[in-house]
């Protein structure tokens, strides 16, 4: 009787057979190349698509006589694709051989590239991890339209540095701030010298004739705001709110040089802007000043500012200034950073507001008074602040139009409002990325009001807005 009840049910006399289903053939994996850009329509070949990278470490040598590098860079990535070759930002330099997951790789150039073809496919989610041995002769990064970066080398000493790319004069990257990494660097250099990077020092070693620096930032770093000065530095240690401060200056420079009593101040002037933009993002402290006559300004690199000493040669007031807009760049344009570089208003914009913040609390003009002056004067018609186009990334559109519009919202919504979303903005986003939407969509939230239109005008509009 079971077994008749059981062929009831299943709907088949007694005299039928089970027909057996076949299992469905699984489909083959299919690997592609990950693109050789990262997608910035201003930089069509910046970055590289098919994987995230979460970790560079560095071990590399310098000779400052003969201006080699040579070294090994470790890459932990995770692909974002089935993944069957991809590039890493390098240029100038030349590739011995290329690990990924210890299987050796084919690697070939291309252009200011390299092309790696993994000896096993990587599906889409896997970590894997690359070891680049390399060397050579590095060079600076020649940008149309922005300048060079990359690696300096003067009489005065020599350091790795630029905006928007410097990482793939120095080491293999994903060269575009999209996508965000932990960074360590050990540099051995000749004893006598001093290279200083980003975030935490490690235990320097020295044995026959030669030091080891050690560096580490944990929290993500967009490529180009990892750097490194060698050359013969002052350098002075201790700690700020319990976190290392570390500053360095030419070993030559006078610590009552303006440049110096400036650099002095960092505590101070983060302390002072973290009260309006909320904590301060990261676990270092610091700033280098750079002698070369061929560095005219500042970055913000990560946890330790770079700033030439032309820059700090002005009033006290005005050299703290300059503190004060690198220091802003630590939540605004580092922890929280961009997606593509046509929103770079809202790295600089807001660096220059902290400007004139504290230009005004220095005894300076009023950040109404500054307003007014480069509102009166400013060429509304050719300079916008949002997507300005590759040749405008350094106008004052992305700075001073960027920070007037900042100004123009305050006024709008009140600061209450205003710098509860600055902090709001700061915490929400930590080590993230970005857009302008994202920032009008906050500012909507916080204030309750549509602004659409209103940043339209302040950022992209063809006329002056009423003020």
């Amino acid at each position: 009787m079971a077994g008749a009840l059981v062929l009831m049910l299943a709907g088949c006399s007694a005299g039928d057979a089970p027909v057996p289903v076949m299992p469905a053939s699984p489909q083959p994996v299919v690997f592609s190349p990950g693109s050789p850009g990262i997608g910035d329509p201003y930089f069509p070949s910046a970055g590289n698509g098919g994987y995230d990278v979460g970790r560079y470490d560095l071990k590399l040598r310098y000779e400052p006589r003969s201006g080699r590098l040579d070294g090994t860079a470790t890459i932990t990535a995770t692909a974002t694709q089935n993944l069957s070759s991809f590039h890493l930002d390098l240029t100038g330099l030349t590739v011995r051989e290329v690990t990924v997951n210890g299987l050796a790789a084919v690697t070939g150039a291309a252009g200011a590239e390299v092309a790696v073809t993994a000896p096993v496919g990587i599906k889409r989610g896997k970590k894997f991890t690359v070891v680049v041995n390399y060397g050579g002769t590095p060079q600076e990064i020649k940008t149309p339209v922005v300048g060079p970066g990359g690696w300096h080398r003067s009489a005065r000493g020599t350091y790795a540095l630029g905006e928007p790319f410097s990482a793939g004069a120095w080491f293999p990257a994903n060269d575009h701030p999209a996508d965000k990494a932990a960074f360590a660097l050990e540099m051995t250099v000749p004893e006598g010298l001093t290279a200083i990077s980003n975030g935490i020092p490690g235990r320097s070693t020295s044995r026959d004739g030669r030091t080891t620096w050690r560096w580490s930032q944990a929290a993500p770093m967009a490529t180009y705001l990892a750097f490194v000065a060698i050359g013969k530095y002052r350098v002075t240690t201790g700690s700020h709110q319990g976190k290392p401060m570390i500053t360095a200056v030419p070993a030559t420079m006078s610590p009552n040089a303006p440049a110096a009593r400036a650099l002095a101040r960092t505590g101070e002037i983060a302390d002072w802007l973290e009260k309006r933009f909320g904590p301060y993002p990261f676990n270092a402290y610091g700033g280098v000043v750079i002698d070369d006559p061929g560095l005219d300004s500042g970055l913000e690199t990560q946890t330790r500012p770079v700033y030439s000493r032309h820059a700090l040669d002005g009033t006290s007031r005005q050299n703290t200034a300059v503190i004060a807009h690198e220091l802003a760049h630590q939540w605004f344009g580092n922890s929280v950073s961009l997606t593509r570089w046509q929103d770079f208003w809202l790295s600089e914009g807001f660096a220059t507001y902290a400007e004139w913040l504290w230009l005004e609390h220095e005894g300076g003009p009023t950040v109404e008074q500054t307003v007014h002056e480069q509102y009166t004067n400013y060429p509304w018609q050719v300079l916008p602040a949002e997507d300005p186009g590759p040749d405008g990334l350094l106008s004052s559109g992305p700075y001073e139009r960027g920070a007037m519009a900042l100004h123009a919202l305050r006024t709008r919504i009140g600061d209450t409002s205003f710098f509860k979303l600055l902090r709001s903005w700061t915490r929400t986003h930590a080590n993230g990325n970005v857009t302008t939407a994202d920032f009008i969509a906050a500012a909507e939230r916080i204030s309750g009001q549509k602004l659409g239109e209103f940043f339209e005008v302040w950022l992209s509009g063809s006329y002056r807005p009423t003020y």
